[in-house]
């Protein structure tokens, strides 16, 4: 259970909070031997609680590094019985995604208290106080993230409820700003209890079932392909990935139409629940995080879900391209030919690249809906994480004024991405199939830019279409700021800052 986050106005010396953390900076570079500089609010707080602030960071050795966290008792002088210093880097280098790390940090701390308290005004220069408040809700709801439907034995966590302080003229806005931060954070939320779920109880029909609840509460059509209805209307990418499956594949179809739309986004998600390769049989140590191969498909039910709660001004159609990936006797063979929808037909050379073959359908499906701009997300080669990692997410797109509005949404939120070209001019022919119209693999040489070729391949003529490979940055194995070791949510935040930004 994730802890309340609500907005107050008393004085630093009055919050009822068992822990209330403020904020110190760094010295400018590591060579200066300066002591770390408490905000001014933090030092007011001190001062009020009888305390030395500086001296006692300088005699515990606090450097004021990003995250990192003191204790320091009030004994009673000031109303929270604990002071938190939180780390927050030089003062030149503090910024909104900082105050996330820095609230995340103080929520790591207080897994084992009711109740803290955020007092990080004045912490960012110049920064609007809703931005200020949005970054501290975020980085405190995605910091307090914890996956424990499975265990029988949870670790506790006993932080109920966050408090976050303004001034008290600043209050309205502050207010907005967490209602903001509620659906921002919980769409990243969904996107990882999805991806962390195990596969055995998120197979197409349960996964398309778990959506479909996910939006019952929301002003969101669902309409639900099934495997006849697929089979009627030519989706043969999805049904020739998911026919290996006992589980039947899905495509989902999310619609919010808000009367004052300024445009229609189509957005699609790749959702293979599980992914053995297929014939192509991966070996078992690739196989252990396929789990998160439907992050896609996550990602976009979660945005679609945030849009709505948010009442953004844009039509957004979400396609869930849903199928289980295995081999069986009924399974597609390495050199079938499948026909997608549309009639375009592929050679499948590799059963383990199928993730563009069922987002071909979708991209297919979204394109005759004629709307503004088409956005796919996928965790879809290794190569993206050969080139960028698990931090940086990849971003292909034929339209330059989408790429940028995509990455300069990601750098908002802290979710950074790397653009990489298209090469249709250097790479488009390899695409080009032996015995049907395309091949569904090529080498290892450039397998991002492959792949992202393969899937223009299917986006309508004239829509601005960026593709999203999060392959990488879908999920961690080390705990980074308000990311914990699974599923990281990304890039949900993202897009839902990119669909929040005005038109140009």
């Amino acid at each position: 259970m994730l802890p309340t986050v609500d907005v107050v106005t008393e004085p630093g010396t009055d919050l009822d909070a068992a822990v209330l953390a403020v904020g110190v900076h760094a010295p400018p570079s590591e060579a200066d031997t300066d002591p770390p500089s408490p905000t001014p609010l933090a030092i007011d707080v001190a001062t009020a609680a009888g305390l030395d602030l500086t001296g006692e960071l300088t005699a515990a050795g606090f450097g004021g590094g990003v995250g990192e966290v003191l204790r320091i008792p009030t004994r009673g002088a000031i109303a929270a019985p604990t002071l938190l210093a939180v780390g927050l880097g030089p003062q030149a280098d503090t910024d909104l995604e900082v105050l996330r790390r820095a609230a995340a940090a103080a929520v790591g701390a207080c897994e084992r208290v009711a109740s803290l308290a955020l007092a990080f005004t004045g912490a960012v220069a110049d920064a609007p106080v809703d931005r200020v408040v949005e970054a501290l809700a975020e980085g405190a709801l995605l910091g307090a993230y914890r996956f424990h439907a499975y265990r029988t034995d949870a670790p506790p966590f006993e932080l109920t409820e966050v408090l976050v302080h303004v001034d008290e003229g600043d209050a309205p806005a502050a207010t907005a700003a967490v209602t903001t931060a509620r659906a921002t954070a919980g769409a990243a939320i969904l996107v990882r209890d999805l991806v962390n779920t195990p596969p055995q109880d998120k197979r197409p029909p349960a996964l398309a079932d778990r959506v479909v609840a996910e939006v019952a509460d929301v002003p969101v059509d669902v309409r639900v392909l099934d495997e006849r209805e697929l089979a009627d209307g030519g989706y043969g990418g999805i049904l020739g990935v998911g026919q290996g499956s006992a589980h039947p594949p899905r495509l989902v179809e999310l619609s919010y139409a808000p009367a004052d739309a300024e445009r229609h986004v189509v957005l699609v998600g790749k959702g293979i629940t599980f992914d053995t390769g297929g014939i192509s049989l991966k070996p078992s140590a690739s196989m252990e995080t396929m789990k998160t191969d439907m992050a896609g498909a996550a990602t976009v039910a979660a945005v679609v879900r945030a849009a709505a709660e948010l009442a953004l001004p844009v039509r957004i159609t979400g396609l869930l391209a849903l199928a289980e990936n295995m081999p069986s006797g009924s399974a597609t063979r390495v050199s079938d030919v499948l026909t997608l929808r549309g009639g375009t037909t592929v050679e499948v050379t590799n059963t383990d690249a199928e993730g563009r073959l069922v987002m071909g359908d979708a991209l297919v499906h979204g394109s005759e809906l004629h709307p503004d701009a088409i956005v796919d997300v996928a965790t879809l080669t290794g190569a993206a994480v050969v080139a960028l990692g698990d931090r940086i997410g990849v971003v292909i797109a034929d339209d330059d004024d989408l790429a940028e509005a995509i990455l300069a949404a990601g750098d908002t939120v802290g979710e950074p991405h790397w653009r990489l070209p298209l090469g249709t001019r250097e790479y488009g022919d390899r695409v080009e199939g032996a015995i049907a119209d395309l091949k569904n693999a090529g080498g290892r040489e450039a397998g991002a830019i492959f792949a992202a070729l393969f899937l223009h391949r299917f986006v309508g003529d004239g829509i601005p279409w960026a593709h999203l490979d999060v392959a990488g940055t879908a999920w961690t194995s080390t705990a980074n700021g308000y990311q914990g070791v699974g599923a990281t949510g990304v890039p949900a935040r993202t897009l839902l800052a990119w669909l929040r930004s005005p038109l140009t």
